[in-house]
């Protein structure tokens, strides 16, 4: 691949060691070999195993009670350098960050066996968290994606309507009932092949949510895009 002249006239550099990036991102090889993929994962979820399993083993959770979405592509897990990245995305303004990590999941969705989407819709923040923070993470990196895959971006399908505590903190059960009834769709869908897209998935309590209320809409399939899942 030729460089562009904005990769001529600003190279990237590596976001973790500040050497020359490759094949325009910010991410050198070595960097790229040292993160933590999700090769051994849930067939639903995306849950990271301990090690190889079958092809479309299932986790507990998903076997005792699937989740309302198809599938969910999680290329990294979130662990050693990935959560650095994710809070610089997240909370510190890096769009670079952002960027790489969109860069990413465009890849892993390139080259999974699931069907691009009609649309992506990033998991929405509320207006004042919003207004709070500046930006959604999780739009820039829909962006991004979007870009990469040609893929229509729906910014104003779901809208958060609860101001709902952060999720932090809180374990499982707690972030399942914080979330209920946060989320509102303007439908119908008509069953639109939707992406939900997110940073990191921990508990899937907020895309399980989300998805529940797309479903209601009307979505046909549903598929979680998250740069990373929590072990």
């Amino acid at each position: 691949m030729r460089p562009s002249l904005l990769d001529r006239l600003y190279p990237p550099t590596c976001i973790l060691c500040g050497a020359p990036g490759a094949e325009g991102r910010d991410l050198c090889p070595g960097c790229h070999e040292e993160l933590p993929w999700n090769r051994h994962a849930c067939a639903r979820c995306a849950l990271p195993f301990d090690g190889p399993v079958p092809p479309g083993a299932l986790c507990g959770p998903c076997r005792k009670a699937p989740p309302p979405f198809d599938g969910c592509v999680a290329p990294l897990r979130y662990e050693l350098q990935v959560p650095a990245l994710v809070t610089s995305a997240k909370f510190r303004g890096k769009l670079n960050a952002a960027r790489l990590l969109g860069q990413i999941l465009a890849a892993a969705l390139e080259s999974a066996s699931w069907d691009l989407p009609d649309a992506l819709v990033p998991v929405p923040l509320h207006p004042k968290r919003l207004r709070a923070r500046g930006y959604n993470q999780a739009l820039e990196i829909a962006r991004i994606l979007g870009d990469d895959l040609g893929l229509p971006l729906e910014t104003s399908l779901c809208q958060r309507v609860t101001a709902t505590p952060p999720q932090a903190g809180l374990d499982e059960r707690e972030r399942h009932r914080n979330i209920r009834g946060a989320f509102a769709v303007r439908g119908p869908l008509a069953g639109a092949r939707i992406a939900i897209v997110d940073d990191v998935v921990t508990t899937a309590s907020t895309v399980i949510e989300l998805s529940r209320v797309l479903r209601r809409a009307g979505a046909g399939s549903l598929l979680v895009l998250t740069v990373s899942r929590t072990p």
